[in-house]
Order: C-alpha cells, then structure tokens, then sequence
C-alpha cells in the first residue's frame, strides 16, 4: 500500500545533541547546560512552556500541533522513541487526517497546512451533532483551508457544494482530495472580489444549502466599524456574512480559537451574535470544545458559534472520550495514533512510500480507512472494557500488533 508524506524534518547538530537528552514527556529542562544556546539561555533565566523542546509520550494525547511542528524548540514535537521530529504523515494522523489523505505544495506549507487545520474528528462530531436539525446534509466550505473541515463532514456523508480559498498550496491539497466533487466550484481567489462572492452565491441556484461553515478572522471584528466602509477591520468577516445573509443556508457555523472568547470582554461574540441576529439568524452560545473528547489524538480547544435560521438550541456534541468518565474509553493517545507507521531516521522519507505496515490500534485501522468512525468507536470501547475487566497479561489484546 502507499504511503504519503512520511517525511522526518532534518536536525541540525546542535539540536542533535539536545534531542539525544530529552526522554518521552521531557523538555528543556533536561538539556545540559553545557550544551551551547541562546534560547536555553534566555529560557532559564526568564522561564518557558514545559512544551518547548518536548517529547511525546506514548500513553498521553500530543499537545497541539502547530504551524511549526518541524521545529525542536517550538512545543513537544520529538518522537517518544525515535531520536526524530514526528513526519508530516505522523502531525497529519495527530490532527485526526487519515492516511489517504495527501498533503501537497512545499514542505514548509504542508506544516502549516496541517497545524492551522480543523482537526477531522472535531468536525466530524460538530457535523454529527447538526445532521438531525437540517433538511439538507449539504455544504458550502469558505476559508476551506486544507479541508480538515469537508473531510470531517465527508465523514457524516454531507454533500460539499463548494469551497473557497486564497492560498493555493492550501487549494491544491484541497482539491486533490476533494476531487469528486464539482470542479466548478472549488475555487481559489479572494473572497474580497464581488465575482468571486457572487460565484459562490449563484450555488444555491443549482442546490439547497444547508450549511455555511468557515474561519473567518474575528480578531478585528467591532460592530461600532461595522457600517464604516473605511474600517478595514471586518472585511474579511463581512464578506462571509454576506454570503451567509445572501445564500441563507439553513445553519451556518463559524469556527475560531478560544481566545474570542475574551476579546474585548466577550463584546465580539456578542457583537457578531447581534449581526447576524439582524437577518434573522437565532446564535446559540459559542461551543468550547476539547478536540481530544471527540477522538482525535491531541489537546486542541477550538469555539464554534453556531446559527440556524429556526430557533434551534445547540448542544456541544456528546462527549465519546474522557480521562474522568469511568463509562467512556480514555483519549486516543500518541501510541494509539502512530505507533505502527514505519520508522524512519532524522531526514529521512518521502512524498510516497510503498509499504506494508499494520495497524496497532482501532485508530490506526481509521487512519488506514480499513474502518469507518462507527466500527472505530465500537472496537475502542470493547478494548476499553476488556482492560478493564481482563487484567491477567497473558490474555491477548484485540490488537496484536500492539505492543
């Protein structure tokens, strides 16, 4: 079978020597003093995230991923075993994208790509959670990015209308996974442009939309600029309001960090609820959301603020994971998640490998597709239960391959 993006960012020597120091779940804090840097420097001195110049552990959901999960000193992003960064393909499986999923465009886009990504399960069970109140499992996906968020609702078999994106890196790999779907009308450009906007209005004209979903930036948003042209802040909110307000799907869902939370004192929520409130639009409370309760192998908080043209009230989706609920499987952690993925040395890998690795895990059979989330989350709780109740070791687990 092929394998995509399996790929070990290269150490330099210096980091070389650091890496070799650090044991799963240590950081920085285990690098001799005698090794030289200037960060470490400054780090000791003024203090620093126990995440930087980390390693996973085996038995523990990763921390987030970001944008630079390449970089040693950045967060947790060593192997827990292998004297390594984690791959592409290993940042990929730890934001939930299964194994067919390929990322394209230059390694440092592909990084980003996947760390700004919503993670697939977290949209999965947003999607999920919605399927009961829509007439039509239809979507239109705006700062569509990689597609962590269509490959989530792909999942819950919603239908994508179509998507937009700027960066075109972000596009390619966007359409090369996408590429059943109607050609037309994934388009990158900007949304800015009124043809462009217009473009992805005139999809209702062809299908009833039920869902509008995207990222637009909040960071900015003030409802006092909201009507002045020459505050540029909004814009790129505005312009998913408008096609929201114009196309008017049956929901729509917008998805940001946890810090719109307190922007302003929590007036930007507020504000951007009363805007859409305008146009007829009932705005449940935003939903904070734990990305490792929902299956996905990574401490992730993301907000979602949901509307629906009907006065539905949302409910965050039911939890499925948990370290304090005793009837729920604990959270897929980092074993469960990449252990059974070929080893490879510091810069090794590439784009496509022929291998024939096994799955370890219930979520190693999700991430190879050999299983669907229904199946997954069964096996998962019938592990969990066999543990609990088959303590001698002797007895073999439902995953052989595991070790």
């Amino acid at each position: 079978m092929k394998l995509y993006n399996h790929i070990a960012p290269v150490l330099s020597k210096l980091e070389w020597e650091m890496v070799q120091h650090i044991p799963a779940g240590g950081n920085w804090k285990n690098i001799p003093e005698n090794i030289p840097s200037q960060r470490l420097v400054q780090i000791r001195r003024n203090g620093g995230r126990t995440t930087y110049y980390g390693r996973l552990e085996w038995g523990k959901p990763a921390f987030t991923i970001t944008t630079y999960f390449n970089r040693l000193g950045n967060s947790s992003n060593l192997h827990p075993e292998q004297q390594r960064m984690i791959s592409t393909r290993e940042g990929a499986r730890l934001q939930s994208f299964p194994d067919n999923y390929v990322f394209l465009g230059t390694k440092t886009s592909q990084y980003k790509q996947i760390g700004n990504a919503v993670p697939p399960l977290l949209a999965r069970a947003i999607a999920e959670n919605l399927a009961p109140h829509l007439e039509n499992k239809t979507y239109i996906d705006l700062f569509a990015g990689a597609g962590g968020m269509s490959a989530g609702f792909g999942m819950e078999n919603f239908e994508l209308l179509g998507a937009l994106e700027i960066e075109k890196n972000y596009f390619e790999t966007f359409k090369k996974n996408h590429s059943e779907n109607n050609q037309d009308f994934l388009i990158t450009d900007d949304i800015t442009k009124n043809e462009v906007k217009d473009k992805i209005k005139s999809i209702a004209n062809f299908k009833k939309v039920g869902l509008i979903v995207g990222g637009p930036p909040c960071q900015g948003f003030s409802y006092a600029g909201w009507r002045n042209p020459e505050d540029t802040r909004n814009q790129l909110f505005k312009d998913f309001f408008e096609i929201v307000r114009d196309v008017r799907p049956e929901f729509f869902v917008i998805e940001n960090v946890t810090g719109i939370l307190t922007m302003r004192n929590g007036q930007v929520v507020k504000e951007i609820a009363e805007v859409f409130s305008e146009i007829g639009y009932h705005v449940n409370s935003p939903l904070k959301l734990n990305a490792e309760d929902y299956g996905v192998p990574q401490k992730r908080r993301r907000i979602f603020i949901i509307g629906s043209l009907k006065n539905v009230k949302i409910k965050p989706p039911k939890v499925l994971f948990s370290d304090s609920q005793e009837n729920l499987p604990k959270p897929i952690n980092v074993k469960q998640a990449i252990y059974g993925l070929p080893h490879l040395q510091t810069g090794e890998g590439v784009f496509e490998m022929e291998t024939n690795y096994l799955a370890t895990s219930a979520y190693e059979k999700l991430m190879m597709n050999e299983i669907d989330f229904q199946e997954f989350y069964y096996l998962v709780k019938s592990e969990n239960q066999f543990v609990k109740t088959i303590i001698p070791s002797n007895i073999p687990s439902l995953f052989p391959n595991f070790v």
